[in-house]
């Protein structure tokens, strides 16, 4: 691919590290996929990295992999931060405009949103990301662009997404480890909203459900805004282990079970088929003993996502309704399942950015990655960020004025 910069992405979750590594031709608007693969995650549960060696390990033999099989040596990569350590709290700045004749600058905009990020966090915790919900102009809400306009008085509320330090700290040694450069680090369901959501889905109201191995991500948008992030510690994995402990067989058979016989509502006539799979020991179980376990579990995770909702008061009322993705996602029927439970449009998400792009549920967010990556490119192209080395392999980047990464 001449005159094609590549950029590469690194997914670590719970089951499986992913590859990504994709460029944009000149006069094409998609990325094409030049090189894509996974290997089993070691050393992560629900999604945070708890023993980093091993993951370091793990991470080792794909990149191993890329550079045998796909001929690519990859220095720099992006990635991604997963967890029920990401949190997400509401804050507030205010600062007195700084030019004589009152017009509200960029950088007011920025002290302003530097305001709002300081707040009381214990030593372990820290802010990834700030998302400007509204500006207040001397007391008038509702503004989101406010540079140029005239005023005194300068205010904001803002979304803050944060994490647990050593647990950023367990994820960012596993990469480093390897001698990779970590170019961001960016939080998971934020990463898989880029590469399904548009931005009219978001001005309308819409939430992203990421269904991974250990955890479930959360992300509602609504006016542009991200307005609340939730990761729920349940997911694909769990039904796995339920398919086990009913079917009485082993984790990897019930794998097998779910990814190829698996839906999650029985439509069939004969409620006493039996499917019988060969093994040491033969298993017989019906087809619809086997959609009711995965049936009760995955409405017990569509259940908590209610509760998110109810907390904000979007239950039942986002516009553009659910959007769907993940590896968990790719269960026959779940799309008619979450219509039911959650009483709002719901569809599979899938990258449409992307051509020569495989298994486009499991890559979301190593999508969304490579897209964030593009934006800062021609970002750094176009000089609106600034980049100075810093120990440890990362770039210390101004970002766009409304969002603020902190090492």
């Amino acid at each position: 691919m001449s005159k094609t910069k590549l950029i590469a992405a690194l997914d670590i979750g719970s089951s499986a590290i992913k590859i990504l590594i994709a460029g944009k031709k000149e006069g094409e608007d998609k990325l094409h996929v030049v090189y894509q693969a996974q290997e089993p995650s070691v050393g992560v549960r629900r999604g945070t990295v708890m023993e980093p060696e091993k993951t370091s390990t793990a991470i080792q033999v794909l990149l191993n992999k890329v550079k045998t099989e796909g001929g690519h040596k990859v220095r720099s990569v992006y990635i991604n931060i997963g967890g029920t350590h990401l949190f997400c709290t509401v804050s507030k700045g205010n600062i007195i405009v700084s030019r004589a004749d009152e017009k509200i600058s960029k950088e007011d905009v920025e002290r302003v949103l530097q305001s709002a990020e300081i707040f009381s966090l214990p030593s372990n915790k820290e802010i990834l990301e700030v998302f400007p919900k509204e500006y207040i102009v001397d007391g008038q809400g509702g503004i989101k662009d406010v540079v140029g306009m005239k005023g005194v008085r300068l205010e904001t509320e803002v979304l803050a997404l944060g994490v647990f330090s050593p647990y950023k700290n367990n994820l960012t040694d596993s990469v480093l480890d390897t001698g990779l450069q970590i170019l961001d680090v960016i939080p998971s369901p934020l990463s898989s909203a880029a590469a399904v959501l548009s931005q009219r889905q978001k001005e309308l109201g819409v939430a992203l459900l990421e269904i991974g191995a250990g955890a479930t991500q959360l992300a509602v948008f609504e006016e542009g805004n991200l307005i609340h992030l939730a990761i729920l510690p349940i997911g694909s994995a769990n039904i796995t282990n339920d398919i086990a402990i009913g079917l009485k067989t082993d984790t990897d058979t019930a794998e097998l079970i779910k990814t190829e016989l698996g839906c999650c509502i029985f439509k069939g006539k004969n409620k006493k088929e039996k499917i019988e799979i060969e093994d040491e020991e033969p298993l017989v179980f019906s087809q619809k003993m086997l959609s009711k376990i995965i049936e009760d579990r995955v409405s017990e995770i569509f259940e908590e996502v209610k509760k998110e909702l109810k907390k904000i008061s979007k239950q039942g009322l986002l516009p553009a309704g659910v959007v769907l993705t993940g590896g968990g996602a790719k269960l026959s029927k779940i799309v008619d399942l979450a219509k039911k439970e959650l009483k709002l449009p719901c569809r599979l998400g899938r990258p449409a950015k992307f051509t020569n792009l495989d298994d486009e549920l499991s890559f979301t967010t190593a999508c969304g990655l490579i897209l964030r990556g593009v934006d800062w490119e021609e970002d750094k192209d176009l000089g609106r960020i600034k980049i100075s080395s810093v120990s440890g392999g990362f770039g210390q980047k101004l970002k766009k004025f409304f969002q603020t990464f902190i090492p």
